[in-house]
Order: structure tokens, then C-alpha cells, then sequence
């Protein structure tokens, strides 16, 4: 398995729900970045984490971290998804998949024995260097985010 952990995190550009590009140079030098992949807007567990993102976004911001969601999804739906749940941070549309690819995220799913590919759940803390720090993989949803921000929050403070 893929790797990223003390690396430098492969570059994006990508557009966001409003169709303005974002990218990981954005923030160099000044910001981390909390890069969470997730496979579709408006499921579930999505959801959930999304929502979990939100709530936490405050405590990131304080930790000098800025929050990016990124899925295959059309802006238009990441709009609609960001609408619904109130969510202060960009989704990033990744219709191509191209920087899912670069980050070992797209996979080969099974669900009740239908093999597709999709976004396995991921989350990557860069630094502003633009280093991977951590990585989760397979990510379960309940507890990350607070994971994600523990881990920031040591990192920050050392």
C-alpha cells in the first residue's frame, strides 16, 4: 500500500463548489491543510463526516489549519451539499479523479457484490511546507475528526 506519510504531498489544482480553482500552493508557507477525501456528497456516512468537519472547524482554524473536502461530485452538488449542511470549508470537485489518483485513494469497491471504482475515505495533514504528516486511511468516520485535530494539536504545540 501506498505511502504519502513524510512526503511531499502531490500537488493539486481543482475547482471548488463555486468553480474557483483551488490549490495546495494556496497555503504554502502559511497554513496546514486538513485534505479529507470522501466518496459522495449527500450519503450517509459523507454526511456525517462533513458535519463533524463543520463542528470541529473553529478548533482547526485556531490550530492555523484550513479544511478541504475533496469527491467526484460536480460542483453543482457540492454547492447543494454545502448549502444543506451549512459547511464553512470548499469542496473540491475531483470529476476526474486525477488528484484522487495521485494521493492512492481511488480504489476498486465492493458493495453487496458490485465491484465499481470510487474514492476509498482518506484524510492527509499537510504541513506548510507542504509535507505529509499524517495520513489516515480507510477512515471510519466516527471519532476522526477529533483524531485529526488530536493530531494537529500535538503538532502544533511541540
Amino acid at each position: 500500500m501506498m505511502t504519502l506519510e513524510g512526503m511531499q504531498a502531490p500537488d493539486f489544482s481543482l475547482p471548488n463548489e463555486s468553480g474557483d480553482t483551488v490549490s495546495l500552493q494556496d497555503f504554502a508557507g502559511e497554513k496546514y491543510v486538513v485534505l479529507y477525501f470522501y466518496p459522495k456528497d449527500a450519503t450517509p456516512g459523507c454526511t456525517t463526516e462533513a458535519c463533524d468537519f463543520r463542528d470541529a472547524h473553529e478548533s482547526f482554524g485556531k490550530l492555523n489549519a484550513v479544511v478541504l473536502g475533496v469527491s467526484p461530485d460536480s460542483g453543482a452538488s457540492h454547492e447543494k451539499f454545502i448549502g444543506k449542511h451549512d459547511l464553512p470549508f470548499s469542496l473540491l470537485v475531483d470529476e476526474s479523479h486525477s488528484v484522487s489518483e495521485k494521493y492512492g485513494v481511488w480504489k476498486l469497491k465492493n458493495n453487496f457484490g458490485k465491484e465499481y471504482m470510487g474514492i476509498e475515505r482518506s484524510t492527509f495533514l499537510i504541513d506548510p511546507t507542504g509535507t505529509v504528516v499524517k495520513e489516515w486511511r480507510k477512515v471510519k468516520v466516527q471519532g476522526h475528526i477529533e483524531e485529526a485535530l488530536h493530531t494537529l494539536e500535538q503538532l502544533t504545540n511541540s
